[in-house]
């Protein structure tokens, strides 16, 4: 993500998913967190009680966690409401 300039970042992805998908539509987020339990206890807690299909992997290290969560969401503001509030968990970096 551009940190100099998150809004046109967001306006961009947003174009891309109107036209890359009907909605709703099953969405694939990518994530990586230091391997602490409370990490990724947060990002779990996102995505509580929206379906969501959460796949852990550690790095070889054991340092990071990589976190692939598949959810079925109504349209792009709502995947881009998820990357905000995941954006608020300190460290993690989106793909």
């Amino acid at each position: 993500m551009d940190k100099e300039n998150p809004e046109a970042f967001y306006k961009r992805l947003h174009e891309q998913l109107e036209e890359s998908a009907k909605w709703p539509s099953n969405y694939l987020y990518k994530f990586i967190v230091e391997s602490k339990p409370e990490k990724v206890s947060q990002i779990h807690k996102i995505f509580d009680n929206t379906g969501a299909v959460i796949d852990l992997k550690e790095s070889k290290n054991g340092k990071y966690t990589s976190v692939s969560i598949t959810v079925n969401m109504k349209n792009p503001d709502a995947v881009i409401e998820k990357y905000k509030e995941v954006g608020q968990v300190e460290g993690v970096i989106s793909l």
